[in-house]
This record gives C-alpha cells, structure tokens and sequence, in this order.
C-alpha cells in the first residue's frame, strides 16, 4: 500500500510519519486490496485534524477526525475508516456468496 502524506500548516516529522505508516498498516490485515492511501494532517487554531481518502478496487473510502492531539485524532480516524473497510469487504463477500448461491427449483 502506498500512502501519501500531507500536512498543512504542520510539518511532518519522522514520528508522526511512522506514526501513521503503522497505524494505516493495520488497514491491509482486514483487506488486502487497498491500492494507495492519501492522509492530510492539518492544524486549525487548536484543534488537530487528520483525513484520509483510501482508495480500494472497487470503492473509495473517505474519513476524517477533529481531536486536541494529533496523535488521538489520527487514531479516531483510522477507527472509522478500520470500520468502513471491514463493512465494504463483508458487502463484497456477502455479494460473491449470492451470485454462487444456486437458486432453489419450485416444484409443482
């Protein structure tokens, strides 16, 4: 997975990059087919902002999160997209067991 990371108004510093390499990693245990992965870090008066937009065959998936620490609202943010990419990835199993499923025969 390649991520992309952005700060605005913010440097990017080695341990917030390993920071969010690590916790992005845990994405690909639930699903292996994420292609590439675009986090914004960004600071606004006092409230610590990260956003990221996960692009995966099939959907993409976008979440964001407003903490007064970087480090809580970057792990907020990979909870929800954590959620999101285990709901895509149960939608596409529940859809390729439908389509194998063989249709029941009525009988008269």
């Amino acid at each position: 997975m390649q991520i992309i990371l952005t700060g605005h108004h913010l440097d990017i510093t080695d341990s917030l990059r390993s920071y969010v390499n690590e916790k992005m990693g845990k994405l690909e245990r639930h699903f292996d087919k994420v292609s590439n992965t675009h986090v914004i870090l960004s600071v606004e008066k006092n409230v610590q902002k990260a956003e990221a937009t996960v692009h995966m065959s099939g959907n993409d998936i976008f979440a964001e999160a407003h903490e007064p620490d970087m480090y809580a609202s970057i792990d907020a943010m990979v909870a929800k997209l954590d959620r999101q990419v285990k709901k895509h990835k149960e939608k596409i199993t529940n859809h390729l067991h439908h389509k194998n499923a063989p249709t029941p025969e009525i009988e008269d």
